[in-house]
């Protein structure tokens, strides 16, 4: 196998009651040998606008005062080749319907999950997945989402994809970008107006991705990679 890529998972507003209508789950990823390399350039941004090296990067914090900071960050992403994104949307949590399908909200939750990274799984690497802690009682669905995106991947030795790794996003950058782009996603589709620098970055990404986010992406597409999922009965 070539290089191991490291995957970065992070999600906005996957609870089942939090009268958020929709939910996405998003993940940056690329080559391990890479990571540090954009490490150290979104280090470098923190400095340029005078943030401190550990502050974190959330979209919670997108406010017009840090507005240049953040656009900055997303024309970073744009122009690194070898940094690409994938999200799941869940356009209205309203409609789910989990007694039918005898699951919990939360197994739903990990059914997304999986839904996302099997997309990216070939046979020319090897994987390794963080994903932002959810909660603390989260480590038995991880082991099984582990379990299950292997046996479909016939990956039985574990070779292909190494380890899902629960982590905190405060100490990995790029899980940090994951939560930028995903929470961007998250406010689009949830029909959120009111705070202008938020919709500059949601515009931003726009311009720089070709697609209007509402809608997937086509599959193949790699850079930013979008699929807006709907059960069969609404589709």
């Amino acid at each position: 196998m070539n290089d191991c890529i490291h995957i970065y998972c992070d999600e906005s507003c996957h609870l089942e009651c939090d009268r958020q209508k929709a939910m996405a789950l998003g993940a940056t990823w690329c080559p391990a040998s890479y990571r540090a390399a954009l490490s150290r350039k979104i280090k470098a941004i923190r400095k340029r606008f005078g943030l401190s090296p550990v502050f974190e990067i959330k979209w919670t914090k997108v406010s017009p005062g840090r507005l240049d900071f953040y656009l900055a960050l997303i024309d970073l992403f744009f122009d690194e080749p070898l940094l690409r994104f994938r999200a799941v949307v869940v356009p209205d949590k309203s409609l789910l319907d989990h007694f039918r399908f005898n699951q919990s909200h939360d197994d739903f939750y990990y059914k997304m999950w999986y839904l996302l990274l099997t997309h990216l799984v070939d046979d020319k690497h090897s994987f390794r997945v963080f994903l932002d802690i959810k909660d603390t009682h989260g480590q038995e669905k991880v082991r099984k989402l582990h379990e299950v995106l292997c046996d479909s991947h016939y990956d039985f030795d574990r070779q292909k994809i190494s380890d899902i790794e629960q982590v905190h996003s405060h100490d990995v950058p790029l899980l940090q970008i994951a939560d930028l782009l995903t929470g961007a996603l998250s406010h689009l589709h949830r029909d959120i107006h009111g705070s202008p620098a938020k919709q500059a970055i949601i515009n931003q990404i726009r311009k720089k991705s070709g697609h209007n986010l509402l809608f997937s992406t086509p599959p193949r597409v790699e850079k930013f990679n979008v699929l807006v999922w709907r059960s069969k009965d609404n589709a």
